[in-house]
């Protein structure tokens, strides 16, 4: 197998998960921040394409406004070299951006995302890279997710990252910890990718067992 043609793509690390309205809980950001880091040093140092992704919401809009704290990029990404800056302004780095014709240009296959927030900005990302036959990679230990709690019931940060996790390596994208992509790079291999059926196997005969 060839090596992956990979870009990082380093998504939405802006101040407002930190100190701002968002506040990331799992996993915490004392983990997933120094992850995020080691990463773009490693593709750095790898020659991989670091592709810094930034959000803007409306002006006046309680989060992500653009001029304000929150919006800016959080210093350990700042201080960071990347090759590319992508500004967007939906969930998708690829929707309404330049990034689908930047990843064309540059020969890339696989995407590997980390930041935030793991059910929206990053599944978004990974599900339309799948649209588009591209790889993608999630490192699980360098994103992470908050808390909802709506209509439509409540449920953890951790819940949701941990769904959202299986669900994307069921189908979507190689889910990974930032040492196994750090190993993975090194190597010069692809991550490996479950699939729908054997998840869903595994599922119903853990269940099996537990009530035979």
């Amino acid at each position: 197998m060839t090596a992956p043609r990979r870009a990082l793509v380093v998504i939405d690390v802006q101040n407002e998960y930190f100190t701002g309205n968002l506040p990331i809980e799992f996993p915490p950001v004392a983990t997933s921040l120094p992850n995020i880091g080691r990463t773009m040093d490693a593709a750095t140092a790898a020659g991989i394409p670091v592709v810094v992704v930034q959000h803007t919401a409306p002006a006046g809009a309680p989060i992500f406004d653009k001029g304000t704290p929150g919006w800016d990029l959080h210093p350990e990404i700042a201080r960071r070299p990347h090759d590319h800056h992508v500004h967007k302004r939906e969930a998708s780095v690829f929707t309404g951006t330049e990034f689908g014709a930047w990843v064309s240009a540059q020969g890339i296959d696989t995407l590997t995302i980390v930041g935030y927030m793991t059910h929206n900005c990053d599944v978004s990302t990974v599900m339309q890279a799948s649209h588009l036959g591209l790889k993608a990679e999630f490192l699980s230990d360098a994103t992470g997710a908050l808390p909802y709690e709506n209509a439509a019931g409540r449920v953890s940060a951790e819940e949701i990252h941990r769904a959202f996790s299986v669900v994307l390596h069921s189908n979507f994208a190689a889910v990974a910890t930032t040492d196994q992509w750090l190993a993975a790079v090194r190597a010069g291999e692809a991550l490996p990718m479950d699939n729908v059926p054997m998840s869903n196997r595994r599922a119903r005969e853990t269940a099996a067992g537990r009530n035979a």
